[in-house]
């Protein structure tokens, strides 16, 4: 499922992802488990809200690798398609 980060649209990092989310263009959000629960819980809710499957991934290190960035990412939102 992460090869999907590298070649598709998507929002990165948590500011990002609650944007797409709240304007309902997102379809899939990945979010860390090692990711502070304090950042990620307004997010896990609007995607519950919002009906938007949620896929979690073990670090911030392996979703920011999978996006292709040098750090960690806490979330990642894919985009619909246009």
């Amino acid at each position: 499922m992460l090869e999907l980060l590298k070649s598709s649209n998507k929002a990165i990092g948590i500011k990002q992802s609650l944007k797409v989310v709240e304007a309902n263009n997102a379809r899939t959000v990945f979010i860390a488990r090692d990711a502070d629960e304090k950042i990620t819980g307004g997010l896990k809710e609007l995607c519950t809200a919002n009906s938007i499957e949620i896929f979690y991934v073990d670090t911030m290190k392996q979703l920011g690798k999978a996006c292709g960035i040098e750090v960690g990412a806490s979330a990642v939102a894919l985009l619909k398609e246009p």
